[in-house]
């Protein structure tokens, strides 16, 4: 995504960088050489994968986030896992929400997710790699971040050592309330590719500087009344509201596609 205001920049940063989290389920690694790199996977929800998947639960990413993580807000439902955003006054925040990262990182290849959202303004429903100084590494990052103030349009955008790059906001063939959706990105040495429904819509430019470190996998919905020009001014949702992820499947650059709806099938 792109951003209007240097400060915001910073905010997005940190945002990432002061704390990114320790699952609920069992102990995450913190830094990076602790991390094991992870190989291909699909993973359908028929249940949460503890091999794969870490839940955040307990903590806020800063003073922006109106909302804390809990395990509560993560749940598996007829094989699709929920990300909520609930209000339930806690110790933190006034909210709760919900997100997993993967116990393992990641490197070039494709990263694949399907899901859908609610509506709500000021709110993110995001699918992203990310390593960063918690980590022991540079703040790298891809991002695909669904702003549910309008589900007509889904924000790309990487940084690179902490700051932001390549970019942009692109219209989706339908909104994200509507229906499933696939995102998918592959990264390699040469760029990356930002798909959705199979399609094409944005790539990084010949000589553009890209992310260089593995990273973990995240899928998260939270809010902020602190990004009105970004996010939308946070309006309080009336009931629960949900991002429902289908799917997200990891295929490691020259492995063969895994499943049909694969972007890496139609590029073999």
């Amino acid at each position: 995504m792109t951003f209007s205001s240097p400060n915001i920049h910073q905010l997005k940063k940190t945002l990432r960088d002061i704390i990114v989290g320790v699952a609920c389920l069992t102990p995450m690694p913190l830094v990076a050489q602790d991390l094991p790199a992870g190989s291909s996977f699909f993973d359908d929800f028929d249940t949460l994968n503890e091999e794969i998947w870490g839940v955040s639960s307990g903590w806020v990413n800063g003073d922006w986030q109106n909302c804390m993580w809990s395990a509560g807000n993560v749940a598996i439902r007829r094989g699709v896992l929920t990300l909520g955003f609930t209000k339930q006054a806690n110790a933190k925040r006034d909210y709760t929400c919900g997100e997993i990262q993967s116990r393992h990182v990641y490197g070039h290849g494709t990263y694949e997710a399907r899901f859908r959202t609610s509506t709500g303004s000021g709110l993110n429903a995001a699918f992203f790699t990310y390593i960063g100084p918690h980590h022991g590494q540079p703040h790298d990052e891809i991002d695909f971040e669904v702003l549910t103030r309008d589900t007509t349009a889904v924000s790309l955008n990487t940084y690179v050592n902490g700051e932001p790059k390549n970019g942009k906001r692109v219209p989706l063939p339908q909104p994200a309330d509507d229906g499933f959706i696939t995102y998918s990105f592959v990264w390699d040495a040469a760029g990356i590719r930002w798909y959705v429904n199979g399609k094409m819509l944005h790539q990084t430019p010949a000589g553009a500087e890209l992310p260089v470190n593995d990273q973990k996998i995240y899928a998260s919905f939270w809010g902020s009344d602190s990004f009105p020009n970004w996010m939308g001014r946070f309006v309080e949702p009336d009931d629960d509201l949900l991002m429902e992820v289908d799917w997200i499947a990891y295929t490691a650059l020259g492995e063969p596609c895994q499943f049909p709806a694969s972007v890496v099938c139609q590029n073999e």
